[in-house]
This record gives C-alpha cells, structure tokens and sequence, in this order.
C-alpha cells in the first residue's frame, strides 16, 4: 500500500467517532474530547464524520441534525459555528476539521463526507494534510468532490479514499460473477473497502472479498464492531481494520494478535 496513510503497520484500529471512555459521562462522539481520548488511549487512527455549519465552517459531527447530541432540533448547516460551539460546550467542545488536524498532527484521520456542501471544503482544508487523511462517502460523488478539491489546493499528494456504495455494489457484482477483470476495473483508485460484515441477509465481508480486494492492492476494514470475540473472528479471516466505538478493546485485541 503506497498511500503513506497506510505506512503504520495493521490491523488497523479505527476510534469511531472519537473515542467515549466508560467513565466520560456527559461526552459526546465527535467531539474535541472524544478525539483526545481516542488519542490518549493509543488510536493512530480516527474515523470522524464531516458537516458545513451556516457560516461555511467543516465541523466534524454524523447526524444532519442536532437533535441525538445536544436536544436542538435545527439542521447542522442553519446553525453558525459560534452557537454550535456553544451547544457542545458542556458535553467535550465541538472540533472543527481543521483544529483536529492541526491541534493532532501524528492522527491519521478517516473522514466521511456527510453533505455535499461540505465536499469542496474538506477537500481544501484536507489538503496539506493529503498524508494522514483518507477521504470517504456512502456517496461516491461527494468522495470525489472532496478529492479533487484535495487535489487542486494540495502538494502533489491526494488524499487516500474507500469506496462509496456504489463502488461496493460493483465489486459485489463482480465478485458474483467471478470476473477478476470487473473487480479491478470498479476497485481502481481506491484504497480501502469499508463495509459492514453483513447488510441484511447479505453476507458482505467473505474470504472471497477479502482475497480479491487485497490483489487489487485494497484493504479491506469492516464496521462497526466492538465485541472482542468478534473482533478476533474477523482479524483471524484477514481484514485490515476495524471501525469501532471502543478503540481501546480494539487496541488490545490487537495487539494479542500480532
């Protein structure tokens, strides 16, 4: 894997959203406490969800609106940044995309693009940090928005990426088929699989995936699993990473695996 995003040794541990201690009551995910725990507990790596307040600012947040984390009801992007930060001030500080990559310069960063208003704008301020950031989507357009934006305003280096939905489908398809040519063909220019193990009764992550994506030169990291017994299950099949709310665990099971 050339991209220097991968350069750490794997597995991969991915801190979801941050990372939320069992003792951090009243922290939110996402959140600029989230983000140090997630750095305090060993985590190389943070998969973070990306938003553009009303005053055009890249919040790091999931949901199109405030009402899960903090009661308010009104979209992320009609909120300006000042009374957002107002709103996350009790329950660990809202973190912009650009604090976290500035104030955490050894955390590679996994961020998923959430609205395409945001796309342009994580690109631009991913940019000069192309090396430790991997840029993703359920929405292979806003991935490539965010990337060619990386790529206008960066140094000669773009932003690792994983496959959005449907690049995932093609690969399955072709994967259905047996066709080694269809499976490179939808897997070029990109850099990881991030999927779930199952969707619905469809069985995503399998040894066939996993070979197939890795002779293509792509890791496979699957989401998002926090029990340790499922954890090693999936590490002894051959996946690369894991996305999961408790890096900690992660990090451990891990490392007993090595």
């Amino acid at each position: 894997m050339s991209h220097p995003w991968f350069a750490r040794p794997g597995p991969r541990v991915l801190a979801h959203r941050g990372l939320l201690p069992a003792d951090a009551e009243g922290i939110a995910e996402n959140s600029f406490a989230a983000v140090a725990a997630a750095h305090a507990a060993g985590a190389a790596y943070v998969e973070s969800d990306c938003h553009l307040t009303a005053d055009g600012e890249v919040v790091l947040f999931h949901d199109d609106d405030l009402s899960r984390v903090t009661g308010d009801p009104r979209p992320v992007a009609d909120v300006p940044l000042a009374e957002l930060e107002r709103l996350m001030a009790d329950i660990g500080g809202l973190i912009t995309l650009r604090q976290a990559l500035e104030a955490f310069p050894d955390l590679r960063f996994n961020l998923d693009v959430k609205a395409q208003a945001a796309a342009a704008p994580v690109g631009r301020i991913a940019a000069p940090h192309a090396e430790r950031v991997l840029l993703a989507s359920f929405s292979d357009a806003r991935r490539r928005t965010a990337l060619e934006a990386a790529e206008r305003f960066g140094r000669g280096i773009r932003p690792a990426t994983s496959a959005g939905t449907a690049t995932i489908g093609r690969t399955l398809s072709a994967l259905a088929v047996r066709s080694t040519p269809l499976v490179r063909r939808a897997l070029a220019g990109v850099d990881a699989l991030q999927v779930p193990e199952r969707q619905g009764p469809v069985r995503v992550v399998t040894p066939r995936l996993i070979e197939a994506a890795h002779a293509c030169g792509v890791e496979v990291h699957v989401w998002t699993v926090n029990d340790p017994l499922h954890m090693r299950r999936l590490l002894d099949l051959g996946v690369d990473g894991l996305v999961t709310d408790r890096a900690d665990v992660a990090l451990r099971v891990v490392a007993e695996q090595r």
